[in-house]
């Protein structure tokens, strides 16, 4: 037999469990310190003046 449900309840867990879930991926988005964003601003510095240092001029013929 089958089993009853609360709709009521069932909506709630449901919108409860969406908004863990942003909370989530906004806790992994912006909840980084200030010495991690820095951190991550230096290497994707570091790596782009590597990458610049390494590219070819065309030569003239």
């Amino acid at each position: 037999m089958a089993e009853i449900v609360n709709l009521r309840r069932a909506r709630k867990d449901k919108a409860r469990r969406e908004r863990d879930s942003e909370a989530d991926a906004n806790r992994r988005r912006f909840g980084r310190t200030k010495a991690e964003k820095a951190t991550d601003t230096e290497t994707a510095a570091r790596t782009r003046q590597a990458l610049d240092g390494k590219h070819l001029e065309p030569e003239d013929s």
